[in-house]
């Protein structure tokens, strides 16, 4: 056959292939070809159309290309999933002087997620001239011993293009020596050969210079030149002969260096120098060859000079020349083909490609996470893996064809287990197996599923009476399991009345920080205890939210002056008594009562008379407000007296008010009765106060009782319960102490009857303080009144609660006084 036929054959050839790849793509396969240098943006074909996607569906099912080394070159237009060039492609740069070129990309298509083979045929064009390694070749022969048909190898050109833009044709100048004979080989190469025609005589002509010219068959064809320089040669007719034309040997990969796989045999038949043989590789013997062998020229040893590895190639052709030493050289020459053998050397290799950054926590079981490649580059069962995942994990392997997808295969948690590691382990069938080990790491995206949660249960602040509004009352603060956008809090007040007004016209909460500011100036006198319910929300979708209850507890200021209850007086806080100039030392002038709508401290007072030493004939009871004569009144004295009386808080600053007392000095006074005006309500005739006070009395002795017999009977069961010390200690000192602070006193007039009654607890180690009223001291006194302390139910109901949070609660002096006044 003519190299004419040859290519024509060669065309009919890849037209079947294909059309047979054509019909595969039936099968789930896709395969295009486009030539190479292509323009960017070139159409190769519809990968949407082919796969049976509709138009609508292309941009929802997202189609796009999945290769490590070919990506690049092509894209998928996202609008109507048309396969386009997207690089400029050389095709001897991707698969050198490879007859085929098959580019393997896989097209992923989502929503489902599915996954379809793609090749790409890239084919060849004509764009490389044909070259020889040297623009000159010299060839050596021998004068009348080399006769008509003698043979004389050629360089061999090279085309980087291949099919039929590769070497098509040799062609030499015409010349009356020499004509050229053109081989194939199995692979297809053309080998030139020179033939010698005629006997040469050198002393005819002693050179002759030939032209090879090698041609492509392209359109337009290419072609590149050699000069051949021949040159006659003298007398060593007999070349080198071996044993063998062809030597055909196996070994295994990965021999050691240095071993001998094969020793040569060549004999000459001449004598002396033109007798002896060198050994050495022809140029046809390819780069690659002689980098993995080495040949022994004298002793014709050919060994290992480089591991060689099978699934980098696996068959290896060495082309060897005899050569003698006569003058001129003959060569004789050999083929030795060495086919190697594949021991499993190559472990598994494990790609992972993930389908997105991060997994959301409520992923369904099944959901695809990502796609695992493993390839082994040996072949057989040392090619073939088994693929296994680390154990308790909430994901699984899915195989389909060599295909293998992680999904999952369980609940996930962020909150939990916010990130996975697994660990791949792939191990192939060979013996011994190898194995290779991966680590994927999979992180966990968050949902809002945790709502978020207070810090405390319940949130306790204090805060003093008349502060500024804007004042900072307590900060509340949440947490939030979830992460993101999902722990993004937001704090508000939940909407409620106080006395018929908003809470939010009472305090503001920041949203963000969580700080809770006073909205207005608060007044002990009115409220004491505020109960507000603050809310707590996500920014997730959807909201979700949680509440704690809040008690904003308002501390008593010393706002208050003590005012004056009795007896009566005028605007100016001016009392007028009589007296009588036979008055002794000790008597009952008047009686002060007022009372401090502060508590605590703030409500204790203190009576104190101004300027004393010149008022020395009268005296106040620091305590109770009592007026009384020092001595007797003397005539020389003024008949009219004028006492300044400065009642007076414990407060800090303490708070006065000022009394002034109008003393009258008469032979006799006659008393008038205070009408019930003068006290504050509910009178009630005198017996039956009598018999208010005998219950009250009574009561009192009976709880006093009652606690001294539960101490009793706790103390001596001390040997059965661990308290012992407590109560006993209880029952010693401090028992002493509790009835040592309720002090009842009963206060009688002049004639024996009942003028008023105290009860009040004195702190220990101090001077006692209480709500007082006094009344007049007529003996005649018929109305009466009951006036009792302020009561604040509010505040009692939280004490207990109040008291271990603020210090003022907690004072021992601070306690609150009860007194029934007559």
């Amino acid at each position: 056959m003519d190299i004419r036929g040859f290519c024509q054959c060669w065309k009919w050839q890849v037209v079947c292939s294909f059309l047979l790849c054509s019909w595969g793509w039936v099968s789930g396969q896709l395969r295009y070809s486009i030539v190479e240098e292509s323009e960017p943006g070139t159409l190769v074909g519809n990968v949407a159309q082919d796969l049976g996607i509709r138009r609508a569906e292309i941009s929802q099912r997202r189609i796009h290309l999945r290769s490590e080394k070919y990506q690049k070159y092509f894209s998928v237009n996202p609008a109507n999933g048309g396969l386009v060039v997207k690089e400029r492609i050389d095709r001897e740069s991707l698969c050198g002087s490879s007859p085929s070129c098959l580019l393997q990309i896989e097209v992923v298509a989502e929503n489902p997620v599915e996954l379809y083979s793609l090749e790409i045929e890239i084919l060849d064009i004509n764009d490389n001239s044909p070259t020889f390694s040297s623009d000159v070749y010299n060839i050596k022969i021998t004068e009348i011993f080399a006769g008509p048909g003698a043979q004389f190898s050629l360089d061999i050109a090279k085309d980087l293009d291949v099919g039929v833009n590769g070497v098509s044709q040799y062609t030499l100048n015409t010349n009356p020596y020499f004509s050229l004979s053109v081989k194939s080989r199995k692979d297809g190469t053309l080998i030139p050969q020179l033939i010698l025609e005629k006997v040469l005589d050198r002393e005819e002509k002693q050179e002759h210079n030939l032209i090879l010219t090698a041609i492509d068959g392209g359109e337009p064809a290419r072609s590149g030149t050699c000069r051949i320089t021949i040159v006659v040669l003298d007398i060593n007719d007999n070349p080198p002969v071996f044993n063998q034309s062809v030597y055909k040997i196996s070994i295994r990969e990965n021999l050691p260096l240095r071993t001998v796989i094969l020793t040569l045999n060549a004999t000459d038949q001449d004598d002396g120098a033109n007798g002896e043989i060198e050994f050495s590789f022809d140029g046809h013997t390819s780069e690659s060859a002689r980098e993995i062998f080495s040949l022994d020229k004298q002793n014709g040893e050919i060994s290992m000079n480089r591991l060689v590895d099978y699934e980098e190639q696996s068959f290896y052709e060495l082309y060897i020349n005899g050569l003698d030493k006569g003058f001129p050289q003959l060569q004789g020459k050999c083929i030795v083909q060495v086919e190697i053998e594949d021991v499993n050397d190559n472990p598994p290799e494990i790609t992972f490609t993930s389908v997105a950054n991060n997994i959301p926590e409520n992923a369904p079981s099944g959901a695809v996470v990502g796609f695992i490649n493993v390839k082994d580059e040996d072949s057989g069962k040392n090619g073939e893996i088994k693929l296994d995942l680390s154990p308790n994990v909430p994901f699984r392997i899915r195989s389909h064809q060599n295909r293998y997808a992680l999904v999952t295969d369980g609940n996930l948690d962020r909150e939990e287990t916010p990130q996975y590691t697994i660990e791949l382990t792939a191990a192939d069938l060979g013996s011994p197996p190898l194995y290779s080990k991966t680590s994927v790491t999979l992180s966990v995206s968050d949902i809002n599923d945790n709502a978020p949660l207070f810090t405390q249960s319940t949130y306790n602040a204090f805060i003093k009476e008349n502060t500024d509004p804007g004042t900072l009352l307590c900060t509340v603060s949440a947490t939030d399991l979830d992460e993101g956008v999902n722990s993004d809090l937001v704090y508000s007040i939940v909407e409620s009345q106080i006395d018929g007004s908003s809470v939010s016209s009472y305090v503001y909460i920041h949203s963000s920080d969580g700080n809770i500011y006073a909205q207005r100036s608060f007044d002990y006198e009115q409220i004491q205890v505020l109960h507000i319910t603050i809310k707590v929300e996500d920014s997730g979708s959807p909201h979700l939210s949680s509440t704690v209850p809040i008690f904003i507890f308002i501390l008593d200021t010393n706002d208050n002056p003590p005012s004056l209850l009795y007896p009566e007086h005028s605007e100016d806080l001016i009392v007028q008594e009589r007296i009588p100039k036979s008055t002794s030392a000790g008597y009952l002038v008047t009686k002060l009562s007022a009372v401090d709508l502060d508590s605590g401290h703030n409500a204790w007072l203190v009576f104190t008379l101004i300027d004393p030493i010149n008022y020395s004939s009268f005296q106040v009871s620091k305590h109770t407000g009592e007026v009384r004569t020092v001595r007797g009144l003397q005539e020389s004295e003024n008949m009219e007296q004028q006492l300044v009386i400065s009642i007076s808080d414990q407060g800090n600053p303490p708070l006065s008010t000022t009394v002034t007392v109008l003393v009258s000095i008469a032979d006799e006074v006659i008393v008038e009765r205070p009408k019930s005006g003068d006290f504050l309500t509910n009178s009630k005739p005198p017996s039956d106060m009598t018999l208010y006070l005998i219950i009250s009395l009574v009561a009192i002795s009976l709880v006093s009782l009652v606690t001294f017999m539960i101490l009793l009977v706790r103390c001596l069961r001390k040997d059965t319960y661990d308290y012992s010390s407590s109560c006993c200690f209880l029952g010693g000192s401090q028992s002493k102490a509790y009835t040592d602070q309720y002090q009842p006193a009963l206060y009688l007039n002049t004639d024996g009857t009942l003028k008023y009654m105290e009860v009040r607890m004195v702190p220990p180690g101090s001077q006692g303080q209480s709500y007082q009223t006094n009344l007049p001291p007529a003996p005649e006194l018929q109305d009466f009144s009951i006036v009792q302390p302020l009561q604040y139910p509010q505040l009692k109901d939280v004490y207990q609660e109040a008291s271990s949070e603020g210090d003022s609660l907690n004072d021992p002096n601070n306690v609150s006084h009860n007194m029934i006044m007559l």
